[in-house]
């Protein structure tokens, strides 16, 4: 299975860089089986139906592009050199591994200070990145670095555009509750509290899941066969509670329907053995086709990168020709793509 076999053309001015307004009106490409209709992200009320079970991935996303400076000692004395700091993930001991610019000059044991109430010791540099502790913990950390703090724009819209301060609300779920992603479960962000009561309200149920989304979402397959593709680790938690709605919503015969490809990925972690199952911990699990769904009916999500991990995600659900077909048609008709871009609901002809 070859990297090319996931490749297209996307014309550059397809990629979103502002979400729609309202959320719920961005476009909704349904693709039952080879079947494609074009709708908007409202109409999921018409084609949810009761009893079916929405998961939702309920991480929220930290404010992790800091702006800060460190002051060395120089011949000329005293200098202060700027540094752009940006957030990877949790480390053991409270620390967090990050990426700096420009790295090379850093140097263990530097304090860098990002606002008046943070700041940060440089603990190691190795392997492009650095490991730092931050002078705050909790809630004291959390309200400094909302305030220090950009977010993490994923570098095909920054490369467009800086984040400003729309983005600290639109680069944010309505449902995110557990801080510890650098990057949005985006197929979530189309959701509005009104849309999500009008569901309910149809008898559509919710269960939420907590997987942490890593740097390393972005990070391209460079190998030439994908099967040799090694994944990144991400933190997730299926509660148990959790993991017995879904087992009685499959039981009940009712479709189990992930919003985003982080969910979908940790509730397939979740039911490596055959069947949903409490889970807490790291997931590196790879999706792409010839995998073998054991949770997830139907998948909920945005467009992507081409030659991406998450391509093949898809490919695995509803087969590489008919992904070839769906991208074709969203490509043709002006769909927008990635994280600020159109949604899709993707439902296997076995599925239905």
């Amino acid at each position: 299975m070859k990297l090319e076999d996931f490749d297209f053309d996307l014309p550059e001015g397809l990629i979103a860089t502002r979400p729609a307004r309202p959320r719920d009106h961005a476009r909704l490409l349904l693709a039952e089986g080879g079947r494609i209709t074009d709708l908007h992200v409202y109409d999921l009320v018409d084609l949810f139906r009761p009893g079916d079970r929405l998961v939702l991935n309920n991480t929220k996303v930290i404010p992790a592009r800091l702006s800060g400076t460190r002051t060395r000692q120089s011949a000329q004395g005293e200098v202060v050199a700027k540094v752009e700091v940006t957030l990877l993930e949790p480390a053991p001991g409270g620390e967090w591994a990050a990426l700096a610019k420009p790295l090379r000059k850093v140097k263990e044991g530097e304090e860098i200070h990002f606002s008046d109430r943070l700041s940060a010791q440089v603990r190691a540099v190795a392997g492009g990145q650095m490991r730092i502790g931050f002078n705050l913990t909790g809630d004291d950390f959390d309200a400094a670095l909302a305030e220090a703090g950009a977010m993490p724009l994923p570098p095909y819209i920054a490369a467009q555009r800086a984040p400003d301060e729309a983005d600290k609300s639109d680069y944010q779920t309505v449902f995110a509750r557990h801080s510890g992603a650098v990057a949005a479960p985006t197929a979530s962000l189309h959701f509005t509290p009104e849309l999500l009561e009008k569901l309910r309200q149809k008898g559509v149920e919710f269960t939420e899941v907590t997987l942490h989304v890593g740097a390393g979402t972005f990070l391209p397959v460079k190998v030439v066969d994908v099967t040799t593709h090694k994944m990144h680790a991400e933190w997730g938690e299926v509660s148990a509670e959790a993991a017995a709605e879904i087992a009685a919503t499959k039981a009940a015969g009712g479709r189990i329907i992930p919003v985003g490809t982080t969910a979908l990925r940790l509730i397939e972690s979740a039911a490596k053995g055959g069947q949903i199952a409490p889970f807490l911990g790291t997931t590196d699990i790879f999706i792409y086709p010839g995998f073998r769904f054991n949770v997830a009916d139907a998948l909920m999500t945005n467009f992507h990168l081409p030659k991406s991990t998450l391509l093949m995600l898809v490919s695995a659900l509803m087969g590489q020709e008919v992904i070839r077909q769906i991208y074709d048609h969203a490509v043709r008709n002006g769909y927008r793509f990635f994280s600020y871009g159109d949604a899709s609901l993707l439902i296997p002809d076995s599925r239905k």
